[in-house]
């Protein structure tokens, strides 16, 4: 006479009877906790251990690239690049409350002028003003111009479209570019490399174009993608040959076209460049530093100048 012996059942669920294990700690599973390895069937709890002892892969310019386990990081997800179409979005959605639909075709609206990138203001008759007259929702706000200390228009004018067709061009550009240099690059450097060259479009405008100017749109900072994709893709041994065709189109418009800021565009362009020969050209042992060092300069290097243009406007119109 004998003892009949039982099935095992899962270590999660008692009442499962099993005949999988897991190959790592021998662990009964059942079919819903198990989970596909190279070889046989893991548990839960040692795939969970393995993600922590993981050294997480990076990207080649030190971005955080996918799991191991098939996830995927948000560099890889595209996080920033939806992020920054979301806003952009909002923004002109909030444009269209505060303009009304005047502001589909490309109507300003009291919005640009509280948020665009404006040096001073100048009223009808040529008086110039070192403030902005804005109404928003029945108030009136008088809002500074950048030479007298609202310096923010340099970035939120980044985020204003002029017209529905100005922000379709700007966002589809935007998702084609976004997504391949963001997991290129990782989160954190994509949403640098954007601010960046977004900044850099608005300096350029401050710097070279007449201070009575009002200009916003996210170009600059797609231009600096542009500039940063055609870096990223050399040192990565890919073929441009797309990516100058592309770019060529673009600037063939920003020139033939009128009412498009070439200030911007070339700024941002630039301030691409520059961060793309950041990214480029760091030794791999040293780039988690000096990545964000290169970034810094730049930034630095714009407020210098933001600095010294301020300057030169104040003597130029008395502004006190």
């Amino acid at each position: 006479m004998s003892d009949e012996q039982s099935a095992p059942v899962c270590y999660r669920h008692r009442n499962r009877e099993t005949y999988l294990r897991c190959v790592r700690c021998d662990k009964p599973i059942c079919a819903d906790c198990r989970i596909d390895a190279p070889v046989g069937f893991q548990c839960p709890d040692c795939v969970a251990a393995g993600r922590r002892k993981e050294r997480r892969a990076r990207s080649a310019f030190g971005g955080r690239a996918a799991t191991a386990f098939g996830g995927s990081s948000a560099g890889s997800a595209g996080t920033v690049t939806k992020t920054m179409i979301g806003i952009n979005v909002a923004m002109f959605v909030l444009t269209l409350l505060v303009g009304g639909m005047s502001a589909v075709g490309g109507a300003r609206t009291e919005l640009h002028n509280a948020l665009a990138q404006a040096s001073i203001f100048v009223y009808q008759g040529g008086f110039y003003s070192t403030h902005i007259p804005v109404e928003l929702f029945g108030t009136v706000y008088d809002l500074p111009g950048v030479a007298s200390g609202g310096e923010y228009r340099l970035l939120t004018s980044t985020f204003m479209h002029y017209g529905a067709i100005h922000l379709l061009m700007n966002m589809v550009v935007l998702w084609i570019l976004g997504r391949v240099l963001e997991k290129d690059l990782g989160s954190l450097r994509f949403l640098a490399v954007y601010l960046i060259s977004g900044l850099a479009g608005s300096v350029a405008t401050y710097l070279f174009a007449a201070p009575e100017t009002i200009s916003a749109g996210a170009s600059g900072a797609i231009y600096g993608l542009f500039g940063t994709l055609i870096l990223v893709n050399r040192r990565l041994s890919r073929d441009n040959t797309g990516m100058y065709i592309l770019l060529g189109l673009n600037l063939v418009m920003t020139f033939a076209l009128p009412g498009i800021s070439i200030t911007g565009h070339l700024g941002g362009l630039v301030g691409g460049l520059l961060c793309g020969a950041v990214l480029a050209f760091t030794p791999r042992e040293q780039r988690r530093v000096l990545h964000w060092v290169g970034f810094a300069a730049i930034l630095a290097l714009m407020v210098a100048l933001t600095v010294w243009r301020t300057g030169v406007i104040v003597s130029e119109f008395g502004i006190t």
